[in-house]
């Protein structure tokens, strides 16, 4: 719908945490539910998924980097 946020190209940490695993590099191809990278929050992981195909455009953490809840973790654009 409207309110998925078609505009809003970036992928937001939903808790804070630190990087574990980035997955993906910059300028890569990637498709819709692919798993860019791996956060810890809380003594879980989870997998930040693309919410669709794209290109990665920023990668704004790097692995052992703490990030708080909204942070952008990933900028995405279309191909």
């Amino acid at each position: 719908g409207a309110d998925a946020g078609e505009a809003d190209a970036g992928l937001s940490a939903p808790m804070p945490g630190t990087i574990l695993e980035i997955l993906v590099s910059q300028g890569d191809k990637v498709v819709s539910g692919q798993a860019l990278l791996v956060m810890e929050a809380m003594k879980m992981e989870h997998r930040i998924t693309a919410p669709k195909d794209g290109i990665i455009e920023t990668i704004h953490f790097q692995v052992g980097e703490r990030c708080e809840q909204g942070d952008a973790l990933i900028t995405m654009a279309d191909e």
